[in-house]
C-alpha cells in the first residue's frame, strides 16, 4: 500500500487494487486560515473521521462519493474491517473538546491505526482493545492533543512498527501547537523522507519501531 501525507491529520492509503481512504480531512482555510493547507483533490472510496471538528472531519470537500467511517465498534466498508475505540479529546474525559475515535484497519495485510485528535495516555485496557499496530499515525504536536512525551510513551506501550508522526505546527498550520522536532529529539529511529509519500508492504516493515517522518504534501 501506498500513505501519502496530505497535511495535518489528513492521509491518503492507497491499496494495492487502489482503495482509496483518507482520513480525517480538513477545511481548507478553517478556523480563520489557520489550516493552510490545500483542498484534498484526491477523490475517496472511504473517509475515516475521528471526530466532527472542521479540522478533521470535512467530508463535504470530499470528491468520489466515499463512504464514511465514523462511529466506533466494527464496520466494514469497500471490503475492509474498520474497529473504532473510542478515546477522549482532552484528558478529562471529553470534558474540554468532546470525544474521539482511534480507528484500525487492515489494508494488504498491514494493520493501520489512526489516532485521530488523541488527547490522554492510553490505559491499558485501550491498550489491550487496539491490538497489535503495524502503522501508526500519530498526534505530537501537544495543546489540543497529546505532546510530544505522551506520544513518546504510547509508541512505547503499543510498539508498532511504524509510526507516522501528524498533527504538529508547520509553515502552513497556525495553531498553538509544537513542530515535530519536539518529538523526534533523542531519538534514534527516524526517517527523514524529504517525501509525501512511502509505499509500506507486509513483508518489509521494521523489526523494531521505527519513526517515518513524511512532508506534507499539500
Amino acid at each position: 500500500m501506498k500513505v501519502k501525507f496530505l497535511g495535518h491529520a489528513a492521509f491518503l492509503i492507497t491499496s494495492d487494487k487502489g482503495t482509496k481512504i483518507i482520513t480525517d480531512p480538513y477545511e481548507p482555510g478553517g478556523f480563520g486560515g489557520a489550516i493552510g493547507y490545500g483542498k484534498i483533490t484526491e477523490a475517496a472510496d472511504i473517509a475515516v473521521v475521528s471526530h466532527d471538528h472542521g479540522d478533521h472531519g470535512y467530508v463535504a470537500g470530499l470528491s468520489g462519493n466515499p463512504e464514511i467511517v465514523k462511529k466506533s465498534g466494527s464496520q466494514e466498508a469497500k471490503g475492509i474491517a474498520f474497529k473504532g475505540v473510542p478515546v477522549y479529546h482532552d484528558a478529562s474525559k471529553g470534558g474540554e473538546r468532546g470525544s474521539n475515535i482511534m480507528f484500525c484497519f487492515d489494508v494488504d495485510g498491514v494493520r493501520v491505526c489512526h489516532a485521530g485528535d488523541l488527547g490522554h495516555p492510553l490505559s491499558a485496557e485501550e491498550i489491550a482493545e487496539l491490538g497489535p499496530i503495524d502503522v501508526l499515525m500519530l498526534p505530537v504536536g501537544g495543546f489540543f492533543t497529546i505532546d510530544a512525551a505522551v506520544a513518546s510513551d504510547i509508541v512505547n506501550a503499543l510498539k508498532p512498527r511504524i509510526v507516522i508522526p501528524m498533527h504538529y505546527k508547520t509553515e502552513k498550520c497556525g495553531f498553538p501547537i509544537a513542530g515535530v522536532d519536539q518529538f523526534l529529539a533523542g531519538k534514534s529511529n527516524v526517517k527523514n523522507t524529504n517525501a509525501s509519500e512511502v509505499e509500506i508492504s507486509k513483508g518489509q516493515l521494521p523489526v523494531s519501531t521505527e519513526i517515518v517522518v513524511l512532508k506534507p504534501a499539500l
